[in-house]
């Protein structure tokens, strides 16, 4: 038999789905996967309903029905500031994972370079190796995952075609300020670099930190490729809807790459999700407010533990250092976790290309009485310390 591609046995499959099925098997509760475990508002509910109804069973426009593209881009108006031709200037995708895979596959060519922050979102370096291009590391320093200006702008200056940032970050919880996502301006304009942009958290920020939209930033407009979803702002992620915003003439490829990928996310769906997107100004408030008790509750619970974590300023993750259970193989801690704690976390290694074993991940999309009864679980923790 001939073999399979190289590039496919160059990454693993996604410990994040791997630990979501470990958790059904044990009974754990799963906070591994970042999904939340309560239903979308009644409204979007409804609106599906009546979308199937109304016979939305068909292809919708490949790049996104219009419906949609224009209420989105009267979204994006209000938060970005920035005038969006529905037209030209949108392509709806399978969720941002289909909106990062599009964003690289349109601006790499094999052999590129593109740049991570590290630690990074598991999916970049696979969606980078798939493209045939070079992930390039930049470390986010820990506790408090800032880096280095100068290293950055070497990395920058090495040949790097694209850059990735995910802000709010996933999975360490930072978002970054003015003055960072002007250094990184400023590099990709000296070395004329693609800014891909993952912002599916610009609506789970807390208090007093503010999102950023990259492309807001002077002369960053021209060359941003916004990936975002409309998943979590929602509380809809099975329904895989996501979006790439970037200048006409790149969207112009982006959807041919879509289009050729996927064909179109689904149609009912698509029709349904414009009544969110009409939602008033109070529903993004209400959301930080919910994701704000979900985090007090959750980290509460670990400083009752006594682990080291870091704070998260933005989704809703938390990495936890699991470096005092004396552990060699934080995947082997983590599915011993779910085993006898009875929660699954994601192991840290997943977020970095390094030998990184100290970490694991734990995400607060529940309701209060599951992380009430984790956080129970938790606390059985301590009674493990090697040190």
């Amino acid at each position: 038999m001939p073999k399979t591609s190289f590039r496919t046995s160059t990454f693993t499959e996604s410990l994040i789905r791997e630990m979501s099925r470990v958790a059904q098997t044990h009974g754990a509760i799963n906070l591994a996967q970042g999904f939340p475990d309560w239903d979308p508002c009644k409204e979007l509910i409804k609106a599906g309903k009546e979308a199937m109804d109304a016979g939305r069973h068909q292809y919708a426009v490949t790049w996104g029905s219009p419906e949609l593209r224009q209420a989105l881009a009267a979204k994006l108006k209000v938060f970005t500031g920035l005038d969006v031709d529905e037209k030209s200037e949108l392509v709806i995708t399978c969720g941002a994972t289909e909106a990062m895979m599009v964003a690289m596959m349109t601006v790499l060519d094999p052999g590129d370079k593109v740049g991570l922050f590290s630690p990074f979102y598991e999916n970049y370096s696979a969606d980078a190796i798939l493209c045939g291009a070079r992930p390039i590391l930049i470390p986010l320093n820990p506790p408090d995952y800032t880096f280095d200006p100068d290293e950055l702008r070497k990395v920058f200056r090495s040949g790097l075609k694209a850059f990735v940032l995910c802000n709010p970050s996933n999975p360490c919880g930072r978002v970054f300020k003015r003055e960072e996502l002007n250094v990184i301006a400023e590099a990709a304009e000296e070395n004329d670099v693609w800014i891909l942009t993952d912002e599916v958290y610009e609506h789970i920020v807390f208090r007093p930190n503010k999102h950023i939209y990259f492309s807001t930033l002077p002369g960053m407009a021209k060359r941003t490729l916004m990936c975002s979803s409309l998943s979590k702002t929602f509380s809809i992620t099975g329904w895989r809807l996501g979006y790439v915003h970037a200048p006409a003439s790149v969207i112009a490829q982006a959807r041919k790459v879509h289009d050729f990928l996927t064909v179109g996310a689904a149609a009912p769906l698509q029709h349904a999700v414009v009544t969110a997107l009409k939602f008033p100004s109070s529903y993004y408030d209400h959301l930080a407010e919910i994701y704000t008790q979900s985090k007090d509750i959750l980290l509460g619970y670990l400083d009752k533990t006594g682990l080291s974590y870091t704070k998260p300023q933005g989704a809703y993750f938390v990495m936890v250092d699991i470096s005092k259970f004396g552990w060699k193989s934080d995947v082997e801690f983590s599915h011993w976790m779910t085993k006898e704690i009875g929660v699954a976390p994601v192991p840290g290694s997943s977020f970095f290309n390094n030998a990184e074993n100290r970490y694991i991940r734990l995400n607060f999309a529940k309701r209060p009485e599951t992380l009430h009864t984790a956080g129970e679980r938790l606390l059985k923790l301590p009674h493990f310390l090697k040190v």
